[in-house]
């Protein structure tokens, strides 16, 4: 993407265990002028690392989050109960979405029932799903 196309986020945190899902994300992300800087991670933890030592830094942090839910070691339902103690400096800057493949009904009422969820995707990413994003973080 030319660096002068203007992009609609500064950066975005996608969390996937799937490396093609991952990737597929990533460059939704990209050739759609989402975002001009994708973190990529391949589970929870080491994104919730991240966010904690950057907690207080907002030029460090993503505007949004794409997180899976069936990860190892750590869930995206795990990742968010973390995600709910971080700093409200955090929590006031980035907006989080839970993009899975499940259709569980479950699944669906626990992130739409989170506090910190935004919205539930089912995978993959779209365009469309991008587009209704909002400048704000909602849909």
């Amino acid at each position: 993407m030319d660096d002068h196309t203007k992009t609609k986020f500064d950066t975005v945190m996608v969390i996937d265990d799937n490396n093609i899902d991952l990737y597929i994300n990533a460059r939704m992300i990209e050739t759609n002028g989402f975002s001009k800087n994708v973190l990529r991670y391949s589970s929870a933890e080491s994104a919730l690392q991240y966010l904690k030592e950057n907690q207080e830094n907002t030029k460090m942090l993503p505007q949004i989050i794409l997180v899976d839910i069936y990860m190892p070691m750590m869930s995206g339902f795990e990742f968010m109960e973390a995600y709910d103690k971080l700093s409200p400096i955090l929590k006031d800057y980035c907006r989080a979405y839970i993009v899975s493949s499940s259709i569980d009904e479950n699944d669906i009422s626990l992130a739409n029932n989170d506090p910190n969820v935004v919205a539930f995707q089912e995978k993959p990413v779209t365009k469309a799903f991008l587009e209704s994003i909002s400048v704000d973080g909602n849909l």
